[in-house]
């Protein structure tokens, strides 16, 4: 499929904006949603998982991934679980290792291509009595999503139909690039305060393993995938690990439909993630560039409540399920 630029999202013009697109969700945004039933999960190297279910019967479930530093009850993610409740679907939205307030027991933690923690929730729906299943996620989890629909390729079980992509950086070097400009330095100054947290806590208990004496030296996501992400998962540094994890080379592998909303003001994104070739795309991924949305905004007033991408992802699984 080609890119197309998608325009039926037409916010105020003072929304027209990608900076105040990107914060004003998380300022003021409140999703009314019942309390879900938690569940820990174990992984297969003995660490855990923490999944908020939220179930209405349905044979159908939506499966949700958080963005970075993120976590399974910030709005974006109870807005789209609300929209697809509306819809009939259960949903269940999942915390990667150390978030949603729970620091997890391994040194390592979470990073954009741990597909087989995404696996390890997929697995467990999978058992449930659940006939279609649908991946959705955010920024990060984004990315997430589409590596993990590639590498499951041919091999994707039936009744995974397909999954949608907000804001997600499937070019990682260059959105870590655009994230180091000085412009950006407002939003990388909040993620280095959040992982410097996490971190230390993480050096508290294994003191022989990471150190964040250097911390106050790290000023991009360069620096802290080169000290922290890298050899803590397996990696040689940053660029092996943008390099191996990135969905954009891996999107023409995808065997279900799939949709990839980014929007052009996004100021996280670098301009290689707006793929517009089918050699890129592959057959079954479809791109859409709205002109405004900011960083998972797309903030949209309307009596039901619902932003403007919770009303295209409600369209998209409604013709993915024909």
């Amino acid at each position: 499929m080609i890119r197309e630029a998608c325009g039926d999202y037409s916010p105020p013009i003072w929304l027209r904006n990608g900076h105040i697109q990107s914060v004003w969700p998380s300022l003021f945004r409140r999703v009314p949603l019942f309390e879900p039933r938690t569940e820990v999960l174990a992984t297969p190297d003995h660490d855990e998982l923490h999944l908020d279910w939220y179930r209405q019967g349905s044979d159908r479930l939506a499966i949700i991934s958080h963005g970075l530093e993120g976590n399974s009850r910030r709005p974006y993610v109870l807005g789209l679980a609300r929209a697809l409740m509306l819809q009939g679907w259960d949903v269940l939205a999942w915390n990667y290792r150390s978030c949603g307030g729970v620091m997890n027991h391994l040194p390592r933690f979470y990073h954009s291509g741990a597909t087989e923690d995404l696996h390890t929730v997929v697995t467990r729906a999978l058992r449930g009595p659940y006939k279609n299943l649908f991946l959705s996620g955010f920024s990060m989890g984004g990315n997430l999503t589409l590596l993990y629909l590639a590498q499951l390729g041919e091999h994707v079980d039936s009744r995974i139909i397909g999954g949608i992509a907000y804001s997600a950086p499937v070019d990682l070097a260059g959105s870590a690039e655009v994230l180091a400009l000085p412009s950006r330095k407002i939003y990388m100054k909040q993620f280095l305060q959040d992982l410097q947290v996490k971190m230390q806590l993480k050096a508290e208990i294994f003191p022989n393993i990471i150190d964040t004496r250097d911390f106050d030296q790290i000023r991009n996501f360069h620096q802290f995938d080169n000290l922290y992400t890298a050899p803590l998962h397996g990696f040689r540094d940053a660029m092996d690990y943008w390099t191996r994890c990135s969905a954009l080379p891996h999107l023409k592998d995808i065997r279900v439909p799939a949709l990839i909303v980014n929007a052009a003001d996004d100021p996280f994104l670098s301009s290689d993630c707006y793929p517009s070739s089918p050699d890129v795309l592959g057959r079954y991924v479809r791109m859409e560039v709205p002109r405004w949305g900011g960083h998972v905004g797309f903030v949209e007033w309307r009596k039901d409540g619902l932003y403007w991408s919770e009303r295209r992802a409600l369209d998209f699984v409604a013709r993915t399920l024909g």
